[in-house]
């Protein structure tokens, strides 16, 4: 088993600290990051870094990035900064009523159809242009996300977006970042403005995790092939078909039933979690 740690607060001194609490010598894997050669799981490792603010993962040896078919994301607080819905709602001059309805829905509290319509139904009379300013605006990529992206090209694995979000922003995103699959809600609109409906059914966890299952089958992956990235509560049926679910700066109830957690790091710390391929023998 491989003890890996990483995030902007896991420093040189601090590896070395680890060192002697493991026994292990800390093996350089990226910026910040450090991979630790260790036998089990330690409950005072996982403290102490909890303590320091530094994201750490007890992983297989030997699980390598290269072997994966599929990765699988949702977008708003995952493969992007925002929540799209708020920043319309913050246009609609109703971002407080409709980030407590998100907030609810990410920590399961409320249902999530029923959630995103009441959301949506806020956006009445919105001009579709704010759409384009929400993108142009305000949109930005979660740090470590074109390096992960890159990898997954570069290593074969396809790329999945699903999202309780719009169709607006990931078609976008889609063609931007080269995503070959996308699944997302569709907002209505009529004479240029957003009726507060949503046009076909509600991108739901169950929605999600049946585009997760028949994208993998598509791909011929079994479980151990497959990755899922979320942060709220209707992305957790997706995560528990993966062969690997990670919470992405996710809310408790994500975070206790993910396999791994990052909270400090950026989405490249997806990466570190896999080992690199062999180098080829010279």
């Amino acid at each position: 088993m491989n003890l890996v740690t990483q995030g902007e607060g896991m420093t040189a001194a601090l590896a070395a600290e680890l060192a002697r609490l493991t026994g292990s010598a800390p093996e350089p894997i990226g910026a910040s990051a450090f991979r630790y050669k260790f036998s089990a799981r330690d409950v005072k490792i996982a403290q102490w870094c909890d303590e320091r603010r530094i994201d750490h993962a007890f992983v297989p040896a030997g699980r390598r990035f290269d072997q994966l078919k599929l990765v699988a994301m949702d977008m708003d607080s995952t493969l992007i900064t925002i929540e799209c819905i708020d920043e319309l709602g913050d246009l609609a001059g109703k971002k407080a009523a409709i980030a407590a309805i998100t907030a609810q829905a990410m920590r399961g509290e409320v249902d999530y159809p029923e959630s995103l319509r009441r959301r949506v139904a806020l956006l009445a009379g919105l001009p579709q242009d704010a759409l384009r300013r929400v993108y142009e605006e305000r949109l930005q990529l979660t740090p470590g996300a074109e390096a992960l992206i890159a990898a997954c090209k570069a290593n074969g694995v396809k790329l999945l977006l699903v999202s309780g979000g719009f169709t607006y922003f990931t078609e976008k995103l889609k063609d931007r970042l080269g995503l070959d699959f996308i699944l997302s809600n569709v907002l209505e609109i009529e004479k240029h403005r957003l009726t507060g409906r949503l046009a076909g059914p509600v991108v739901d966890a169950e929605a999600k995790a049946r585009q997760f299952l028949e994208v993998a089958k598509a791909l011929k992956a079994d479980r151990l092939q497959t990755v899922a990235i979320g942060d709220g509560a209707n992305d957790l049926k997706m995560m528990a078909l993966a062969g690997v679910s990670i919470a992405f700066r996710a809310k408790p109830v994500v975070r206790a039933q993910a396999d791994f957690a990052l909270n400090y790091s950026g989405l490249d710390g997806v990466l570190r979690l896999f080992e690199p391929p062999p180098t080829p023998a010279a």
